[in-house]
Parts: structure tokens; C-alpha cells; sequence
């Protein structure tokens, strides 16, 4: 018996409208939106009383999605710095291949995405970068190179 495939990626949000949009913008298509709550929900996450809204996004490929959770009650809790570095310990950042860094890393930066370092070339195969986006979610672009 093993696993089939990783389903999806959760990341828990204050503004929900501002992530779906930054992810939107990088390519992945929304899938859908709705609120979600009721015993089972509780149920699975270990929490009573649990009310949210979920984004579920898509890569172009639709091998790879994104939930995208804004909890209204209880309200979220910060666990960590909101630009926490790239060396503490914990999920840090989600990598996505990209046809064009650059093309990709402008459009981010005019939605107000911060480059977290810089570009750089790994070897003669990648053109590779991290970007810090809303609510401090780090996100890797990796452009394969020849």
C-alpha cells in the first residue's frame, strides 16, 4: 500500500481575497470558493465551533492544487514571525516551475510581491528565485534552463 499523490497544500490566511489574487496572478486557475463548517469539519481539524471560508486552486497542468483557508471563528493564530527566514524550521516556502522568472517575478512585484534575496542560476539548469508575498508566504520560481 502507498500513498497515490499529494492532493493539496493548505495555507491558512487572514486576507483571503489578497492570496487567491497573488496566486491568480502567478497562473494557478480557482477552482472554487465556499464556506466551510459543521461537525465534521470539527470533527477532522480538532476544533469545535470551526467557521471558515476555502479557496481551492489549481496549477495549469491540474496536478497540483492550493486550499486556501480564512477561519472566522476561531480566529487564526500567528504561530511564527510574519516574514520568518528561510532557515526556520517548519514548511518555508511552495516552488513552482515558471516558463519566465522574470515575466513572473515583475507581475508578483506589481501586486506587491517582495524578491527575498535574488535571482540566480543554479549550474547550467535553473534561473531560480524566492518571492515573499502576502501575509509573508514564501513561494519559490524555478525556470528551467536550454
Amino acid at each position: 500500500m502507498t500513498i497515490q499523490r499529494m492532493d493539496n497544500v493548505l495555507i491558512v490566511v487572514d486576507d483571503l481575497d489578497a492570496v487567491v489574487a497573488f496566486f491568480v496572478e502567478l497562473g494557478m486557475e480557482l477552482e472554487g470558493r465556499m464556506p466551510v463548517e459543521g461537525r465534521w469539519v470539527d470533527r477532522v481539524i480538532g476544533i469545535d465551533g470551526a467557521r471558515q471560508d476555502v479557496a481551492m486552486l489549481r496549477t495549469p497542468d491540474g496536478h497540483s492544487r492550493l486550499e486556501l483557508t480564512k477561519f472566522h471563528t476561531p480566529e487564526a493564530i500567528t504561530a511564527e514571525p510574519a516574514h520568518a527566514p528561510t532557515n526556520t524550521l517548519g514548511i518555508r516556502r511552495i516552488m513552482f516551475a515558471v516558463d519566465d522568472v522574470q515575466e513572473i517575478l515583475a507581475r508578483l512585484q506589481a501586486h506587491g510581491a517582495e524578491l527575498v534575496g535574488e535571482v540566480a542560476q543554479f549550474e547550467d539548469s535553473y534561473l531560480l528565485c524566492y518571492v515573499r508575498g502576502p501575509e509573508g508566504i514564501l513561494v519559490g520560481l524555478a525556470e528551467q534552463l536550454g
